[in-house]
């Protein structure tokens, strides 16, 4: 993702997204034929996984830098909350397709999304505007923190290694975009966040079908189906989060009272998860909506803020960047915790979940600094442009100061 955010910010955004679906869609395609094929060969799979999850994380920073390109950061919160239910709904119809393909074979449950997903590629090839100029529109609100400006066109090939006269500004390098003021407390904070939620997508189903539930044991069908409710509540809070941090104007506050709540939640859930279906689905929901609702905030508002940062001076192009510094770090935690809670399950659920509410604590205390100068902000009116200026401008002497 280091690499797809760094190119995304260089080439066109809508021929690199369809690259990396119909990619995708190729590598999950081969990753089904070993049904057919009678593959069992270890290394095979590990290849091809390797390599989908290259294509794969082309995704999340050309999305993320479209919507930045059209909304101001006034509405993003809301707007981009809205939008990013797009990720659990996804996981659910995923989960939906694979599960009622299976019984056709379980290379089915792989090819069929992978049809999907090409399909979709060509569809974004064919009509995504990827900034308001493309479709001869203005763009949502007047501040110039996007990567366009009006009147910015990109009109140079995919190969391209020159801008056009059109659009000639420098896209900021990768260690530069680490310096963005926020970038790293939250690209830390991910890592613990999509730590805890990809735990979950990857585990909760067996944990499920190994945990009774009003005195009985679920199947593995029932079992990732029920699963799919903590993606609904991962919808619900991402709107939410966004929705508060539009409103006090603190994205860090809101993640960090997300991510707080989130370890209640997983203490209940382990607790009383099991008395009964309607208890065990109220809780699932719950953690779902305070997981998953701080991830969908960073990974979106707060990318496409940064990476509009007012002390890049609007002279620069860093959305892709920064948002796959973010997510990117996110993955790192997110291919750890199902590892690790691999090993610990053979110990206990109980150990598994501590881990969890631990990660979540750490994720918070990452953004006390941000969350305490957000305040500061609401209590004085400090700004987030008087502090760019005051550091950008010239310091005094040291015999003044002295």
């Amino acid at each position: 993702m280091f690499v797809a955010g760094h190119l995304g910010d260089r080439l066109d955004l809508r021929t690199f997204l369809t690259i990396g679906m119909i990619g995708t869609g190729v590598c999950t395609t081969m990753f089904g034929f070993a049904f057919w094929a009678n593959i069992h060969t270890f290394y095979y799979f590990l290849a091809i996984q390797t390599l989908a999850g290259w294509f794969q994380s082309i995704g999340w920073p050309c999305v993320v830098a479209v919507l930045g390109n059209w909304f101001d950061k006034k509405r993003r919160g809301v707007i981009m909350g809205i939008w990013s239910a797009h990720t659990s709904i996804g996981n659910i119809i995923g989960s939906l397709i694979a599960t009622g393909l299976l019984k056709f074979g379980w290379g089915w449950s792989f090819v069929g999304p992978a049809l999907l997903i090409t399909f979709l590629g060509v569809v974004v090839y064919l009509f995504l505007p990827v900034n308001p100029p493309a479709v001869e529109a203005e763009r949502d609100g007047t501040e110039v923190d996007s990567t366009m400006r009006l009147g910015d066109t990109i009109t140079e090939s995919f190969l391209s290694s020159r801008m056009s006269t059109g659009f000639d500004r420098r896209a900021v390098g990768f260690l530069a975009a680490w310096k963005i003021p926020g970038v790293a407390p939250f690209a830390f904070c991910l890592f613990f966040t999509k730590l805890v939620s990809y735990t979950f997508l990857y585990w909760l189903p067996f944990y499920v079908s190994q945990t009774e539930i009003g005195g009985e044991h679920l199947s593995q069908e029932t079992s990732g189906n029920l699963s799919t409710l903590f993606d609904v509540g991962g919808v619900v809070g991402g709107i939410l989060a966004g929705y508060f941090s539009d409103q006090l104007d603190g994205r860090a506050i809101t993640a960090g009272g997300f991510i707080y709540l989130t370890i209640p939640a997983l203490f209940l859930y382990r607790i009383y998860g099991h008395v009964s279906m309607t208890i065990n689905i109220i809780l699932m929901f719950v953690a779902g909506l305070f997981v998953n609702g701080p991830y969908a905030l960073i990974t979106t508002a707060v990318a496409a803020d940064l990476g509009t940062h007012k002390s890049l001076k609007g002279n620069a192009r860093a959305l892709a960047t920064v948002t796959a510094i973010i997510d990117g770090t996110g993955s790192v935690g997110a291919a750890i915790g199902p590892v690790l809670t691999g090993y610990i399950a053979a110990i206990s659920w109980d150990a598994v979940f501590y881990m969890l509410m631990t990660a979540a604590l750490i994720s918070g205390l990452l953004l006390t600094t941000l969350i305490i100068g957000e305040v500061k902000t609401l209590l004085y009116g400090s700004s987030e442009e008087d502090e760019v200026d005051a550091a950008s401008a010239p310091r005094p002497p040291i015999d003044v100061l002295l």
